[in-house]
């Protein structure tokens, strides 16, 4: 049985409470002291009793907590947290500032299997998933340090899609009043494309917003960029997307990166119209971001614009995504990057 109480949702503690004959409010108390006031000692929930206080400690429970070893700050204010699992695996977390508001890029797993060639964090081992307090921690310790976190975007190290039920749980956990409260609409999971999770998630009753790195508008492309490819085509990606588009309504976000003379091309935009056509989505066309031993150069800006003219001629919402947090390899696919330039430093494992 998992001990880490900052693991467990609102719900989940009430069962704990009550399995120790506790009344419900021993539940919000302990919830609301982990995840709204930081709390990372069950003897620091002073409102519960010490017997109770002290029968949880005496069984193993604890409220896990994961270290900050390094922040980087970019010349446009983009800033990369470094944080140390309990167990020496290392993740990477970003916050990006638009005028007030603060957005938090997450990390899911440490290294990631999907393997994408233009992906930094593709070309390491991957190590384990996070649990659902090792997700929701990052959202804490980032705002310690920079203030109030508005958005939350599962797009940090690790395909959310496949850490499903420690993904969920940490939205769950985010979103709860007695916590964080962060409004679910404000929470965004980005998946490079797994059909049953995707269809899985339209039946969720609590459901953030959805993002997909589709990246190509053929299925020959997008093998050759992304080993999802050659498991799923895109005609099971686009079914499941309309699947989850008829029970939900939600609009898509389509996250598509410009790569010279891989998938820039005019024919690729003409395919990639047709293929989001029957379906109501926005698109982002992110300039690739280079990181060592990458094999792909990014598309020149005029390429970049035409692309974009070309999919908002035919009415689709198109916006290119400004470069962020290059300087300290935070930008979009960078994350994980300094550990594979330093070969003999730092790694996942924590050496």
């Amino acid at each position: 049985m998992d001990r880490d109480l900052k693991n467990r949702t609102h719900h989940e503690l009430s069962e704990l409470a009550a399995a120790y004959g506790q009344k419900p409010f021993a539940a919000d108390y302990l919830f609301s002291f982990i995840h709204q006031k930081d709390a990372e000692q069950i003897s620091a929930v002073s409102p519960l009793s010490k017997q109770f206080r002290q029968k949880l400690a005496d069984e193993g429970f604890f409220i896990g907590s994961i270290g900050l070893l390094e922040q980087q700050e970019d010349p446009d204010g983009t800033v990369k947290f470094v944080f140390g699992m309990a167990d020496g695996v290392r993740i990477e977390s970003v916050r990006l500032k638009d005028g007030r508001r603060n957005t938090l890029c997450i990390s899911t797993q440490a290294g990631c299997r999907m393997g994408c060639r233009f992906c930094a964090t593709g070309q390491l081992p991957y190590r384990r998933n996070l649990t659902a307090g090792e997700i929701a921690d990052q959202v804490y310790k980032a705002e310690a340090l920079v203030g109030r976190i508005d958005n939350v975007v599962y797009m940090g190290m690790g395909e959310p899609l496949d850490n499903y039920d420690n993904v969920m749980r940490s939205v769950e956990i985010l979103n709860d009043k007695c916590g964080r409260n962060i409004g679910i609409r404000h929470i965004t999971i980005s998946t490079c494309g797994l059909p049953e999770a995707i269809q899985k998630l339209a039946k969720e009753k609590l459901r953030p917003r959805l993002a997909v790195s589709l990246h190509a508008a053929s299925d020959a492309v997008r093998s050759k960029l992304m080993r999802i490819g050659q498991k799923y085509p895109l005609s099971a990606l686009l079914a499941s997307l309309k699947t989850y588009q008829s029970i939900t309504g939600s609009r898509i976000t389509v996250e598509y990166c410009m790569i010279a003379g891989v998938n820039d091309q005019p024919e690729q935009a003409a395919m990639l119209i047709k293929l989001l056509r029957p379906l109501k989505v926005n698109v982002n066309l992110i300039e690739l971001n280079a990181f060592p031993g990458c094999r792909f150069e990014a598309s020149p800006s005029g390429k970049i614009q035409a692309f974009a003219d070309m999919l908002a001629d035919a009415g689709i919402e198109t916006v290119i995504r400004f470069k962020r947090g290059r300087k300290i390899k935070a930008a979009c696919g960078q994350l994980g990057a300094d550990w594979l330039q330093k070969q003999s430093g730092p790694t996942l494992q924590g050496t």
